[in-house]
């Protein structure tokens, strides 16, 4: 066993290095530490040219990203907004922050997205937009998605947090819909600690989003000489982050396909050890539609109960792999309870939620894969007998 396996396997590590480190000195060094300062400006550059999208801000973080969409699209007092219930926490912050009611849709059983039959039975004269999450850097299918809100008039808004980097038929998640909300958490696969984007081809929603993340004021106007001073024109709050963080995220973008390579030799081996206990018993592992080119942000499989699973989960702690389950669904939480009906019922939502687990990923894993994947294997199959 090698020297590696043979310690705790954290569940996450970002791939940090000298690289950062001397990024944020030269923004230390050049005395320019806030927001929307050069080196900003220029990671949103170059997010807009990779991504091939005209508009492109960094924010504070993904959930500010999504506050931001709903202040843009005008969600107010009597709208509602579908998302899916398996789901963190901020996209149903954003709705509520706003006075409008979150509703929640069920999942699919196989990549965890979001249900489009669930998704068209929930629309009403009150619904505003849809809000889907591509789970663990697997897309939804945008196609029906799209198709729905353009048949409904419904703004599609992607919450891309874990979909850095992943593609749904070529296209880079977070560019499909009208606007798409990236994240650089600690926890994501390019990260710059706390950090987030929004994303949009639209150009009105464009420059009230300029507005909106430039505290409601129109500087960014003012900077490029469209008006002679600046002044408060429209809601909004601070959601620029410094120059320091951006310096950090541009080094962790040049290495995105190192990053990506890296988890996608983890994945694919917890994948090939596991397949053989899938075949025959109580075991389900994810699949990667065609349509899809994942990031590899999560690897999950699920097994029959939820007393299976929390088992397993003892034993791969017990030998020092870093396991863990995932979101308590937000419907079944204390807070969401005023915005439910009392039929409201998400039996699939439920039964992965209890059944899930999602092994150590990151890219220093890489190396040992192969072992790893055989020693979780052997931990897995002995539970299973």
């Amino acid at each position: 066993m090698s020297e590696q396996t043979a310690r705790t396997i954290a569940f996450n590590k970002p791939l940090l290095g000298k690289a950062e480190a001397d990024a944020v000195a030269d923004v230390l060094e050049s005395g320019t530490l806030r927001g929307d300062g050069p080196v900003t400006q220029q990671v949103e550059t170059q997010m807009e040219d990779w991504l091939d999208i005209d508009h492109v801000f960094l924010t504070t973080s993904c959930t500010h990203a999504l506050e931001m969409a709903m202040m843009v699209i005008d969600v107010g007092p009597g709208d509602e907004v579908i998302m899916p219930s398996f789901n963190f926490v901020s996209s149903a912050n954003a709705v509520v922050l706003r006075g409008a009611t979150p509703v929640f849709a069920d999942i699919r059983p196989d990549t965890l997205n979001i249900d489009v039959d669930d998704v068209a039975d929930k629309i009403t004269p009150r619904t505003k937009a849809i809000v889907p999450v591509h789970y663990a850097g697997v897309s939804c299918d945008m196609e029906a998605l799209s198709a729905l809100a353009d048949d409904h008039d419904l703004y599609l808004i992607e919450d891309a947090a874990q979909g850095v980097d992943a593609y749904y038929d070529g296209t880079p998640l977070g560019t499909i819909g009208d606007i798409g909300c990236y994240s650089f958490h600690e926890t994501k696969n390019i990260t710059c600690g706390e950090g987030g984007a929004f994303l949009t081809d639209d150009e009105d929603l464009a420059r009230k989003a300029e507005l909106v993340r430039e505290k409601g004021t129109n500087r960014s106007a003012f900077i490029r000489g469209e008006v002679d001073r600046y002044t408060w024109v429209h809601e909004g709050s601070s959601y620029i982050p410094s120059d320091i963080l951006a310096a950090i995220l541009q080094v962790q973008l040049s290495k995105r396909e190192h990053i990506k390579k890296q988890r996608r030799t983890v994945w694919n081996a917890y994948y090939d050890a596991l397949r053989p206990l899938a075949q025959d018993g109580p075991l389900h592992l994810p699949p990667i539609p065609d349509a899809c080119d994942s990031n590899y942000h999560i690897f999950f499989f699920r097994v029959d109960t939820s007393q299976r699973r929390n088992a397993l989960l003892d034993v791969l702690k017990d030998h020092g792999i870093d396991a863990s389950f995932h979101y308590i669904p937000l419907h079944s939480s204390p807070f969401a309870q005023q915005y439910l009906d009392e039929s409201v019922t998400l039996p699939t939502t439920q039964q992965c939620s209890e059944t899930l687990i999602r092994l150590p990923l990151h890219p220093q894993l890489a190396d040992d894969a192969d072992e790893l994947a055989a020693r979780t294997a052997d931990l897995i199959a002995t539970q299973l007998r």
